[in-house]
């Protein structure tokens, strides 16, 4: 029996279509698109595995990580996040995920993230979780954003604070937190 599953993400047309995908493989899934959905669900389903947005409608994804374990101590939770950061993807471990993942993210790597062996045609495993660490330094661009996010959660979210512990005016960190990290 396939494990059942859990997403919670704000943005309906991702919901919808990883929903789907999902249920083609045979996974019972079930959505929520806020927190109160989600803890609800989690007590009623209790999911197997949760798959958790970073962003929610403004708010930290982390902060159901604990909720969620507590509801049901043997889930796994794997964080998605369009904006993925050193910072939080350290955090999101910390509390008890089981993975962190940058958007936009295929089926097939989602579920290599919860442990889940895929199976070729053939019957052999083509997954596998090690994590491999590039000989590439990371961009001048890239070490900023980590920097700038970490101070933002150092400042516990709070963007006027954050601009004065980086001593930058506030509208240009907000410019700075609009942009799409670099890759690199």
């Amino acid at each position: 029996m396939n494990e059942s599953i859990l997403i919670i993400e704000d943005d309906d047309t991702f919901s919808a279509t990883l929903l789907r995908a999902l249920k083609r493989r045979g996974y019972a899934v079930v959505a929520a698109k806020n927190p109160a959905a989600a803890l609800g669900l989690a007590q009623t389903a209790a999911p197997d595995w949760v798959v958790l947005d970073l962003n929610l409608e403004g708010a930290s994804g982390l902060n159901l990580i604990p909720l969620l374990l507590e509801i049901n101590p043997g889930c796994r939770i794997v964080v998605l996040t369009g904006y993925a950061s050193i910072t939080t993807a350290v955090d999101a471990i910390k509390l008890g995920a089981a993975q962190y993942l940058a958007k936009p993210v295929d089926v097939a790597t989602l579920l290599r993230a919860f442990g889940h062996t895929l199976q070729a045609a053939e019957g052999t495993a083509t997954a596998s979780t090690a994590a491999t660490i590039s000989p590439v330094p990371m961009s001048v661009d890239r070490m900023e954003w980590e920097h700038i996010q970490r101070v933002l959660r150092e400042q516990n979210g709070n963007i006027s604070s954050t601009a004065r512990a980086l001593n930058m005016h506030r509208r240009t960190l907000q410019r700075k937190l609009l942009k799409r990290p670099t890759s690199r």
